[in-house]
């Protein structure tokens, strides 16, 4: 089973569009459960996450988080991220065989600007993190953010693509 969460700040519409891909990983069993950690949304960031049967927290620790997650994984994505056709079965058959942290393929149909690529660093969960909660429950710490999971990982990439959030944010 797997937990997802998302830390957004003013995402309604980004949050809707990644909340409705993972319908389907819950409707296969996959999805356990998810969190959605807030940091001040003053949009209707709270009544998505509601509307959709997530925790939503806005005062929060990460380690509290973790601990509670109810699934053996955990996925962070940001808001407005989408996976693609194949991904309940590419992250099910990744769980069941490995034990290190992932990460989804960059979309092919989706790549930034030639001069949006050169010379800077892509977000750190730009193509998300899937992690085994033991894993994070030993790199949490008080005050941490989601991305910061990402330092130190050599994460190996699923069969399976992602369309990164800032396509969402873009359309915006």
């Amino acid at each position: 089973m797997l937990t997802v969460v998302l830390e957004c700040q003013d995402q309604e519409s980004e949050l809707a569009q990644t909340l409705s891909v993972l319908v389907a990983g819950a409707v296969e069993g996959l999805v356990s459960d998810v969190v959605v950690l807030d940091h001040g949304s003053r949009d209707g960031t709270s009544r998505v996450a509601d509307a959709a049967g997530c925790r939503f927290h806005s005062q929060w620790d990460i380690k509290d988080i973790v601990g509670s997650a109810r699934g053996d994984w955990l996925l962070f994505v940001e808001p407005g991220a989408r996976p693609q056709a194949g991904w309940i079965d590419a992250i099910a058959e990744y769980i069941a065989l490995n034990k290190l942290p992932a990460r989804f393929t960059a979309s092919r149909g989706y790549r930034r600007p030639f001069f949006e690529r050169v010379g800077r660093a892509a977000p750190p969960l730009e193509l998300g993190l899937l992690m085994p909660k033991t894993q994070a429950l030993a790199a949490a710490r008080s005050g941490m953010r989601l991305a910061e999971f990402v330092k130190g990982q050599k994460p190996r990439k699923l069969a399976c693509e992602l369309i990164p959030s800032w396509v969402a944010s873009a359309a915006r």
